[in-house]
């Protein structure tokens, strides 16, 4: 059952936005989980619910949240969907679908890759040194789909984070973004933190920012759109999808750091209506590769975009002719 909690701004609230305020008032709130919880739904000013982070508050604002209960202090198997694309007793290869979040985090404590793996894998070890993401040794964000492994033994996990620590993963992602590149492929350098506007988000040049490397390739182009293949010499948060921003080619469908208005696009209203169907941005880790934790051998395993990425690359494809 959920906590309501109630407040009232004071004159020293002033101005202030709504997330900002619940996370000054709730102990141990994050101004990212408070600014979820609005976006779902679960606070009201003035006994009238309000979805928006940034609602500057006026002294006297009456205001109340519901904070919904923590998480075991494990992960509980869940009977969920699966896409297997290999299994050994070490380890198991998923082609994730897009909305789903890998592991239980704030706002997202069941229905989680991780609980699905744990219904799944019987035999499964409690891998790693976080009990809430067991196995867990690379992520994808909850909107991008595609290839993820994930450790079944805790030999498995310490080889396998070794290799994503390393970058020796091969890893492919394709991406529909806005406009053309000039060039055919070429290298994005630009080192990634958190934006100073808003800590929420990633950004180039951001607060402790690192380096970030994303290689591009150009695969095909619809004037208004590419198709374009990348692959990471780096793993920052957000990492493709705030490159790519930063490029001037934002991903279509990404919500925070992409496109979702279509409505002034040059196209037909059929491409419209694919584009405008996309369920998050139009990225999909195509190809994982691997060096197997036990036998050494090198795998490679591969998945083909979700049904929304694929629509709306026939649509656009279509415009051309």
């Amino acid at each position: 059952m959920n906590e309501r909690i109630e407040n009232t701004a004071g004159e020293e609230h002033a101005g202030l936005r709504l997330d900002v305020f619940l996370a000054e008032v709730i102990e141990d709130a994050s101004r990212s989980f408070m600014k979820k919880l609005i976006k779902d739904g679960l606070a009201k000013v003035n006994q009238h619910v309000c979805t928006k982070p940034s609602r500057a508050l006026i002294p006297g604002d009456h205001v109340e949240v519901e904070i919904p209960p923590p998480p075991p202090a494990t992960p509980e198997p869940e009977d969920l969907p699966l896409n297997i694309l290999y299994e050994d007793a070490e380890l198991v290869i998923v082609n994730k679908a897009s909305g789903v979040v890998v592991h239980p985090a704030p706002g997202h404590y069941t229905g989680t890759l991780v609980n699905a793996i744990l219904h799944h894998c019987p035999d499964f070890q409690c891998t790693g040194g976080d009990l809430s993401r067991p196995g867990i040794v690379h992520r994808l964000d909850r909107d991008t789909s595609g290839v993820m492994v994930i450790a079944k033994t805790q030999r498995a996990f310490t080889v396998l984070a070794e290799q994503a620590a390393a970058h020796t993963f091969d890893r492919r992602y394709l991406a529909l973004v806005r406009g053309e590149f000039k060039e055919q492929r070429g290298r994005i350098c630009a080192s990634i933190g958190r934006s100073l506007a808003d800590p929420s988000r990633m950004a180039v040049t951001g607060v402790s920012a690192r380096e970030a490397i994303t290689n591009f390739e150009v695969l095909e182009r619809f004037t208004v759109a590419s198709l374009v293949a990348l692959q990471l010499e780096t793993g920052r948060t957000h990492q493709i999808r705030v490159h790519l921003r930063f490029a001037g080619r934002p991903v279509l469908g990404d919500p925070v750091y992409g496109v979702t208005d279509f409505a002034n696009w040059p196209i037909p209203p059929e491409t419209r209506a694919a584009l405008e169907s996309l369920h998050g941005q139009a990225l999909h880790a195509e190809l994982l590769g691997i060096t197997h934790p036990v036998t050494g051998e090198r795998l490679r395993f591969s998945a083909p975009p979700p049904e929304d990425f694929q629509h709306a690359l026939y649509a656009l494809r279509a415009i051309q002719g």
